[in-house]
């Protein structure tokens, strides 16, 4: 009879720590990809240039490309790896990834900010509630937010999707200045929901919403002033009457 003898601890760590060092190599690899290859670290023959504003250079080789970048004090770096030849563009890569990450910040907070409202519509709504509810959809996307728009069926209503469609389409139509739609119109179980997404972002609604308030308080002080100053007329009026009575 044959013995079959089970494999030792260590053996089983020998077989799985090349698969650990697999992922990880991945996972390296990954995070490496993402970022552009720059001046020496683009190794092809040739690449196609372009000029720090845009302008297209033509296809050159890598050395000449490489003197070309030094001798406007600039980096190379490789735009399109995967064309053939791949591009490369003159410019301030420090300068340029210093930009990009503002601009992603930027992007992040106005989503933080971005609230999701949501305004729920009847099938059969009479005009009165319509314009209510869209004046809501208005406030909203004025103010820099998402709109969730929530058609409810009821009953039999479930039976006429089309008659959801016609009336989130016109919604979307009417406050087409302020936004867009994001998500078109879909059923979600008893109900049609449609994303509008806003023209502008918080931020802009926000400075908006300052800037208009201080032209208000300017406006209440242009005004308190004007009455000051008619007030104080009057009262010199009344003043010189008695001295003209006496005289």
């Amino acid at each position: 009879m044959v013995y079959l003898q089970a494999p030792s601890a260590s053996a089983v760590g020998a077989f799985c720590i090349p698969d650990r060092r697999r992922v990880v190599f991945r996972a390296e690899k990954e995070q490496h990809i993402s970022e552009p290859r720059i001046n020496d670290k683009i190794r092809v023959p040739e690449v196609r240039l372009v000029g720090p504003n845009g302008e297209q250079v033509g296809i050159v080789a890598m050395r000449k490309a490489l003197d070309l970048a030094r001798e406007a004090d600039l980096d190379l770096v490789e735009v399109a790896p995967q064309a053939k030849p791949p591009v490369a563009k003159l410019m301030d890569y420090g300068k340029f990834k210093y930009e990009s990450a503002q601009k992603a910040r930027e992007a992040r907070k106005n989503q933080a900010n971005t609230a999701l409202k949501e305004i729920r519509f009847r099938l059969k709504i009479d005009e009165h509630d319509y314009e209510t509810k869209k004046g809501h959809v208005t406030r909203f996307l004025d103010g820099g937010d998402k709109v969730k728009v929530m058609i409810m069926f009821r009953g039999r209503e479930q039976s006429r999707p089309e008659m959801g469609v016609r009336l989130l389409n016109r919604l979307a139509e009417d406050v087409s200045e302020l936004g867009s739609v994001e998500s078109s119109p879909r059923v979600d179980g008893r109900n049609m929901v449609m994303v509008i997404a806003p023209a502008k972002s918080k931020s802009d609604a926000k400075a908006e919403s300052r800037k208009s308030t201080a032209g208000s308080k300017g406006s209440q002080a242009e005004v308190k002033s004007r009455r000051d100053r008619e007030a104080q007329a009057k009262a010199e009026a009344r003043s010189e009457k008695p001295s003209a009575a006496e005289s």
